[in-house]
């Protein structure tokens, strides 16, 4: 099978690990490469994706089942566009309790939907047992752990379990000083290289260029496994 759309969900069980940020720049990157995206806000917090990216993103809700309908529909319709879902860690249970419950991972890949987690990794228990439920509960998903530099060294030794095969996503730190110009919404990444640079200071802005483009570079890497493994599956489908 050949997959059309993809489906990221970006998560973590705790709070306050750079998850929303993530998911801010993964909408970013697609609008970068041209792509048409759409974010699912499914957070409660301050800093949420409909403030930094409101022209992209919308507010979704697993709290009834009308809610819960609109999102799944969306997520698993075959209409070219590319979703990216940021999922608050109080949400965290509540929406894969309720993916399993339809079978939403298969449901998805019949419809040629390729649907992914960014999982960030931390040490703590409550984060290794939450991932390796999600690996052990949902094999049709694509399960990423994500190392999020600013956290500190990378917990990749907790989560062996998943196998060898698995590779790491990498968000790179970016300095203290370089965070307040982006933590103030709206801030789109992909509209960076503006004439205005979205009033950055220019020394400021070549920084964040760099960084955003060590970003981009790694989520370009991390495409290009999505795709040899799409193809690897195109393979040993039409093989049998």
């Amino acid at each position: 099978m050949a997959f059309r759309n993809s489906v990221t969900i970006v998560v973590s069980p705790r709070p306050r690990v750079g998850k929303t940020l993530l998911a801010r720049l993964l909408t970013d990157f697609h609008r970068y490469e041209g792509r048409d995206v759409i974010g699912f806000d499914v957070n409660s917090g301050d800093e949420t994706l409909t403030q930094f990216l409101p022209a992209q993103a919308k507010p979704a809700s697993i709290a009834d089942v009308r809610g819960q309908m609109a999102l799944f529909d969306s997520l698993i319709a075959d209409d070219g566009i590319s979703k990216v879902v940021d999922l608050g860690a109080e949400s965290f249970a509540g929406f894969f309790a309720l993916a399993g419950k339809i079978g939403f991972a298969e449901e998805a890949r019949r419809r040629a939907v390729a649907p992914a987690v960014l999982f960030v990794m931390t040490p703590d228990r409550t984060a290794v047992e939450a991932y390796r439920h999600l690996y052990d509960r949902f094999p049709a998903l694509m399960l990423e752990p994500v190392h999020n530099e600013i956290l500190g060294p990378p917990a990749r030794q907790k989560y062996v379990f998943v196998g060898s095969g698995t590779v790491m996503v990498r968000l790179p730190a970016l300095a203290s000083g370089l965070r307040r110009h982006i933590e103030t919404p709206p801030f789109p990444f992909a509209d960076l290289h503006r004439a205005d640079r979205l009033g950055v200071p220019l020394d400021v802005y070549d920084d964040l260029q760099r960084w955003l483009r060590r970003v981009f570079l790694e989520f370009r890497e991390r495409e290009l496994r999505l795709l040899l493994a799409d193809l690897q599956s195109a393979f040993k489908f039409g093989s049998r």
